[in-house]
């Protein structure tokens, strides 16, 4: 698997840059999407990024040790449960607030030990998944003493469908935001764009934007194509070739049957090595540019591609790629996001970094 770094730079380059005023963090939470934190955190530190968002404390301490800069801050998208407390204050982790009861441990935590590293208030604006509900923050608003204690650096919702940008969730969920950011009796700074939400204008960016996808060269804008670099591509060897004739079945199943006279290649890649099963349905390798389709079902080490197009160059030995320019394209033929395809790609792999 190679990963050119040069290419994470550039994306954060140029998601900066559609962040405005706003200052551009990074979202690096489960190993850089896959791709390796230890090597990506180091390239967005020289590229100017200072804010990382992690989903885990365990996350949070490994990443603090990939990083040089003294005043680079890492957040917990989780928050913080009893007995984590030691990570957040050993390794200078910020926990994301998403519950009362997570304010009042860390109230408590920060009062016992006379202070402690600041936090992320985390308001839910209608996506439904973590943060304080709408009555939740009425009665925060309602009673400030519960922050008494707590040094508030972050309030931050999060978009549930900025990849739309006509989608009327997006105004509302703005709306909301900034209603709840002038009822609470603390408004530090303000963060509200994810990948999509760079792309949604001013409005949106506020003081902090928290790209993830689009660092590794997913899209996040359904029907457009940003200026992003592709960072990630696979190569899978040929171990194999085979000539088909009419009838000949492929895989398990037998649900392929060659429809006439074809070459077959087996090449070195299956859902063992991440590339899932599902990606048999319009999937495809490249080799010297030509588009292989996979035929028959993902195995758990081996595809076979249609490589009659390639008849004089498809030998064993040779290696056909995937990902690359066409990540979102492999993501939709097996109908899932390029999140899910990176995250997903295993420790088979060879992580081969270029650039940097």
């Amino acid at each position: 698997m190679n990963i050119d770094l040069d290419a994470v730079a550039r994306n954060y380059r140029f998601l900066a840059e559609q962040s405005g005023r706003a200052e551009t963090g990074a979202t690096i939470k489960a190993d850089a999407y896959g791709l390796g934190a230890e090597r990506i955190a180091p390239v967005l530190e020289n590229a100017g990024c200072r804010t990382f968002f992690v989903a885990h404390a365990q996350e949070g301490a490994a990443l603090r040790t990939f990083l040089k800069q003294p005043d680079s801050v890492i957040y917990v998208y989780n928050g913080l449960f009893e007995s984590e407390e030691d990570y957040f204050f050993a390794h200078r982790l910020r926990p994301v607030l998403n519950s009362l009861d997570q304010i009042d441990l860390w109230r408590a935590v920060s009062a016992r030990a006379a202070g402690g590293p600041p936090a992320a208030l985390h308001i839910d604006t209608g996506m439904n998944r973590l943060g304080l509900s709408p009555e939740e923050t009425r009665a925060l608003a309602a009673q400030p003493q519960r922050l008494e204690d707590v040094r508030l650096s972050l309030l931050m919702s999060h978009l549930a469908c900025a990849d739309e940008a006509a989608h009327p969730m997006n105004p509302r969920q703005l709306k909301a935001f900034r209603e709840a950011a002038r009822a609470l009796p603390e408004t530090p700074r303000l963060s509200l764009a994810n990948s999509a939400g760079c792309f949604l204008g001013e409005d949106y960016g506020f003081d902090l934007t928290r790209p993830g996808i689009a660092l590794y060269g997913g899209n996040p804008v359904s029907g457009e194509t940003p200026a992003l670099s592709p960072v990630v591509s696979v190569a899978a060897p040929i171990l194999q070739t085979r000539r088909l004739k009419a009838g000949d079945p492929v895989g398990y199943g037998a649900e392929f049957t060659a429809p006439g006279d074809m070459l077959a290649v087996t090449v070195a890649l299956g859902y063992a090595d991440g590339f899932l099963r599902a990606g048999a349905q319009g999937g495809y390798g490249t080799l010297e540019g030509a588009r292989l389709p996979i035929i028959g079902r993902v195995s758990m080490d081996l595809i076979v591609l249609d490589a009659s197009s390639c008849a004089g160059i498809a030998e064993p030995g040779r290696r056909v790629r995937f990902f690359g320019g066409d990540l979102e394209a492999q993501a939709d033929a097996a109908g899932t996001i390029s999140y899910e395809l990176l995250t997903r790609l295993g420790e088979r792999f060879d992580r081969v970094y270029e650039g940097g």
